[in-house]
């Protein structure tokens, strides 16, 4: 006898695809600790003006244009293989555009200084990629030569000669978006199962010290196919796909208080941070009015924009004045929030030149807070944002 279907009955898979809505295949790896995904199709709106001899609505036909948007919720978690992307790569990929960075590690020389790392060998690092010791997460501010880099913030244990830097993977923009499939699976197994194609990010938010780490992707997909009208030559598949053999998952989190905030010239760390959101926006526009197809045709993203909201508690110490003072002047600083504490748990998050908003004054709690609202992350080229796993 059929049954309701319990919502926690879920699970989601996510992959890059090579084309636009070409569904890929995909392994147990490639599951990611979901919350919510909504995913709506709508009928393009159809006036018909015909003269039917009554008031009755006649209906449109089959095959008009279909729109399709998404908002999906994940939380942070944990990245144990280093030599795979992590289970939801595909939609950081589909947020910022680039292809991951991978530093598999390197070991460090005795040179090595508070914001400066000398490696025994050749680092093949850029500006912007990450690296991780003693369970954080630091970002290459700049390159100095093959085998010495500077940070953009110290670590607090000082390098040591002969000490392994950690493995990275680091995502960074471009002018060009990827796309992704996400798999909507359900148990029972009979139940409808689903698959966004082609899904564009439009939207991407990174939440800071709730519950639990949040990340939120929106944004616009080719279709949506499922498995009970399912015929041959949807996300050009021959057949449905059936879910993966359910492998080992990690469902441990990592809560959201955990991690570090570096902020300001200095740079200064700062534990007054009481909540904060990262956004990212690709103002996207989709060719899909032109004629002979009713599907997105391309992802065509407009100018990005990248800011940061976050709230302190107010002190009269030098590094949160000088907060205040760049705001005022609009002078450029960088941020940095590492979100997690140990190896394997880590996340990063480095905007290299922010020019904050003069913060708004909370007083409504027994401590002032500052509310710095929308200040936004500039670069040169493609360089504004990058985001790491360590």
């Amino acid at each position: 006898m059929a049954s309701y279907i319990s919502s926690s009955a879920n699970r989601l898979y996510t992959a890059a695809e090579n084309l636009l809505g070409q569904i890929p295949s995909i392994t147990a790896q490639n599951r990611f600790p979901a919350v919510r995904l909504a995913a709506r199709q709508q009928l393009e709106s159809v006036q018909r003006r015909d003269k039917t001899g009554t008031r009755t609505f006649a209906g449109v036909p089959f095959g008009v244009r279909r729109r399709t948007t998404f908002d999906l919720t994940t939380y942070l978690t944990s990245w144990t293989d280093s030599s795979a992307e992590p289970c939801y790569g595909a939609l950081f990929r589909a947020s910022l555009g680039g292809n991951p960075r991978v530093f598999p590690g390197g070991i460090a020389a005795g040179a090595s200084s508070a914001l400066a790392v000398s490696f025994v060998s050749p680092h093949s690092l850029q500006e912007g990629q990450a690296v991780t010791y003693a369970g954080e997460l630091r970002f290459v501010a700049s390159v100095i030569d093959s085998t010495r880099i500077q940070l953009n913030a110290p670590f607090s244990t000082p390098v040591s000669g002969g000490s392994s830097i950690g493995p990275t993977i680091t995502y960074v923009p471009a002018t060009d978006l990827q796309s992704a499939s996400i798999f909507d699976y359900w148990s029972p197994s009979s139940a409808v199962q689903r698959i966004l194609c082609g899904a564009a990010v439009n939207r991407m938010l990174i939440r800071i010290n709730g519950d639990f780490h949040e990340f939120e992707f929106s944004g616009i997909a080719q279709d949506l196919v499922d498995s009970s009208s399912f015929v041959a030559g949807l996300g050009q598949l021959t057949e449905f796909p059936e879910e993966p053999s359910l492998g080992a998952f990690d469902h441990s989190l990592i809560p959201g208080h955990m991690g570090q905030a570096w902020l300001g010239s200095g740079p200064d760390r700062f534990f007054t941070i009481t909540s904060g959101t990262f956004a990212l926006e690709n103002n996207l526009d989709v060719r899909a009015r032109e004629f002979g197809s009713n599907l997105i045709r391309s992802i065509v993203p407009g100018q990005r924009s990248v800011s940061v909201d976050f709230d302190l508690y107010g002190q009269d110490d030098t590094a949160t004045k000088a907060l205040y003072q760049a705001a005022r002047q609009q002078s450029p600083m960088p941020v940095m929030f590492q979100l997690g504490q140990q190896s394997g748990q880590l996340f990063g998050i480095y905007l290299k030149s922010v020019v904050p908003e003069v913060p708004d004054y909370d007083d409504s709690d027994a401590r002032l807070q500052w509310r710095f609202r929308n200040s936004r992350a500039q670069g040169t080229v493609d360089d504004e944002i990058a985001v790491a796993f360590g």
